[in-house]
């Protein structure tokens, strides 16, 4: 008795752990058996580990199995809406109106599924959220610490996530790939690695995987592969408490035999799980790169899903479709990109991939001219005269002119300036966001007279505020108080006066997703409209999509349709910007025609046969509508 007495304290420690680990392992298993994937990078950051992450989900869904994935973001920051595009590229928009990372827009492209904000983890979320519980006083008094109460909170946020739908099946996810950002090694990425190192045990061996892309360089100088900087990586890695399952090999060129044994033999992997991934001149190549490997096959079998067998076939046709047209297109179109962030190609990301979709459904190769906004603008002399030059005469080159969005004043006269040369010259013309509030300026300043015309962001004193801010908008907090997220917006004109109805397939609606402070000003609209600026998609008394009349393709809008746009379905607006370019939009518009022309006779052909196939002529005679002769009614 006494010895148990003296034991106790020991006895309640050891109870309080096992308790831990209970409920972790409970919140885990209740009702699931997701299986994950942490994908995590070495050397350099920007190594691909998002392309990689969105194929190899991709490479998962064509083995029958529904797949989440999650982004971790190890900056303080509660989220990327307040980025600037040179930081981190672009801030790409979910239908909740989350801004996130660019890399949830790779993951939704490539998988065809829709994400929510939680799907995207950053440090102040982890944070903010364990502050709120122990301003609560859920902690008891306890004094709360990175271990355990940031990895606690990392591991229920991943599983709570993991377990929401994300495609149209409305179940629950069989695989969950995490991709977390930096390279390992980043101090501010520690937390999560213990994280993980917890979580691979609190969820079992045969449901956790790690997968580490690594650099291979391959210097001039040598012409050989070095293995070094990834056997570091690794080494890094496993003192953590992490041993990859899987190590993708990034290089230049193929990886040689002899660099991939080395790279097996000091990184504790067999041969087998050294996965090549050299650089392709088609990002559609990459699912199919991890299939001839057998990526899905050792991840089956490690989470025993195939139940010892091979797995069901592995079919994507569409990727080896989508990879063929990329190569064998022929016509090439020159789309200009006029922007202030054109130094940094990442910030217009989604409209890149946009077009290139677009292209490849009309079997055309993309040729991208990014022209800085700024040097189009009037009165640049001395050193800039030449970018001056040259900026217009990249302009004038160009078949078809994209005018993105941004915020503040900077470069938007060169905006303004690009889109009255597109107006005047007949060339194609795509405006989104801040694009279509300049194609609005622009036209009221040289259309309707008002010179002074101009948006109540970059002129709060103009006489005509053709652009205005929106009753939402909050002057204190800049971040999140756009207005966000998916949007209807309802077409108030016939498909025979608007093109992009037509794109759309005569909808009645679009839902799409908005980022934006201002929109334009509905008190101008009835001017404007009638100088021929037509308005023919609305939110209310918003404005949505303006057209031009007699102009091959003159659009705007204030959503930003590239968001939605995925390699099989391409979105409509830039489908239609291609196509203008390349001289098929009217073609297509009477391709469609006929198809739904061909649709129509068949249902009367097969409503006629219906009709024949009732007893007795007179209930016949009642369906039509009168008597006689049943085929010429």
């Amino acid at each position: 008795v006494l010895g148990l007495a003296q034991l106790k304290p020991a006895i309640q420690i050891f109870a309080s752990i096992i308790r831990h680990n209970k409920s972790m392992a409970s919140s885990v298993d209740q009702g699931d058996n997701i299986k994950y994937i942490l994908v995590t990078g070495g050397v350099i950051s920007g190594i691909g580990k998002g392309i990689i992450s969105s194929s190899l989900g991709t490479l998962l869904k064509a083995c029958g199995y529904r797949v989440t994935s999650i982004k971790i973001d190890p900056y303080i920051n509660i989220d990327a809406g307040t980025f600037s595009p040179y930081e981190h590229g672009e801030v790409y928009v979910l239908d909740d109106g989350a801004e996130v990372d660019l890399d949830l827009g790779n993951y939704e492209r490539y998988l065809d599924v829709t994400l929510h904000r939680d799907n995207n983890i950053t440090t102040g979320k982890i944070y903010q959220q364990v502050i709120n519980k122990e301003r609560r006083g859920d902690f008891l008094g306890k004094t709360v610490q990175v271990v355990p109460h940031i990895t606690d909170a990392v591991q229920e946020w991943v599983q709570r996530v993991a377990r929401v739908p994300v495609d149209s099946s409305d179940q629950i996810p069989q695989i969950c790939i995490v991709e977390l950002g930096g390279v390992i090694g980043d101090i501010e990425s520690m937390p999560f690695v213990e994280a993980f190192r917890q979580f691979q045990f609190n969820v079992g061996v045969n449901r956790f995987a790690c997968i580490h892309v690594s650099l291979v360089p391959e210097p001039r100088t040598t012409g050989e592969q070095k293995t070094k900087p990834t056997q570091m990586s690794v080494r890094e890695l496993r003192a953590l408490g992490l041993s990859p399952h899987l190590l993708a090999c990034r290089c230049a060129t193929p990886l040689n035999q002899s660099a991939a044994d080395k790279l097996a033999m000091f990184c504790h992997v067999a041969p087998a799980q050294v996965i090549n991934v050299p650089d392709a001149n088609s990002l559609y190549k990459v699912p199919i790169m991890l299939k001839d490997q057998g990526v899905h096959h050792f991840l089956l079998r490690h989470f025993q899903l195939d139940c010892g067998g091979p797995p069901t076939h592995v079919s994507l046709d569409d990727w080896h479709e989508l990879a063929k047209r990329d190569a064998q297109a022929l016509d090439e179109v020159h789309i200009g990109i006029v922007g202030k962030y054109v130094k940094f190609p990442d910030a217009y990301t989604s409209i890149t991939k946009a077009l290139e979709h677009a292209c490849l459904d009309a079997n055309l190769t993309l040729r991208i001219e990014y022209i800085n906004s700024e040097d189009l603008e009037q009165g640049v002399g001395g050193e800039r005269r030449v970018a001056y030059h040259n900026a217009w005469q990249r302009l004038c080159s160009a078949q078809g002119i994209i005018v993105p969005g941004g915020f503040g004043d900077r470069g938007v006269e060169g905006k303004i300036n690009a889109i009255d040369w597109c107006r005047k010259m007949h060339r194609p013309f795509l405006g989104i966001c801040l694009g279509m509030q300049c194609a609005v300026i622009e036209f009221a300043r040289n259309v309707l007279g008002w010179r002074d015309a101009n948006s109540t962001e970059f002129s709060k004193d103009t006489q005509h505020p053709v652009v205005i801010d929106m009753p939402e908008f909050n002057p204190g907090d800049m971040g999140g108080t756009m207005r966000l997220g998916k949007r209807r917006t309802t077409f108030v004109v016939d498909q025979s006066v608007s093109t992009v109805r037509r794109l759309y397939k005569n909808a009645p609606y679009v839902e799409e997703r908005h980022r934006h402070r201002f929109e334009v000003n509905p008190k101008m609209v009835d001017e404007l409209e009638q100088q021929g600026l037509r308005f023919t998609g609305r939110d209310g008394e918003r404005m949505e999509i303006l057209e031009l009349a007699e102009h091959p393709y003159f659009v705007g809008v204030q959503f930003h349709p590239e968001y939605l746009s995925r390699p099989m379905r391409p979105s409509p607006v830039f489908t239609g910007l291609v196509l203008a370019v390349s001289g098929g939009l009217q073609k297509r518009h009477r391709m469609r025609l006929l198809s739904e022309q061909r649709s129509i006779d068949t249902e009367q052909v097969q409503l006629v046969d219906r009709l024949k196939a009732l007893d007795g002529p007179s209930s016949t005679s009642a369906i039509v509508g009168g008597e006689g002769d049943v085929d010429n009614q």
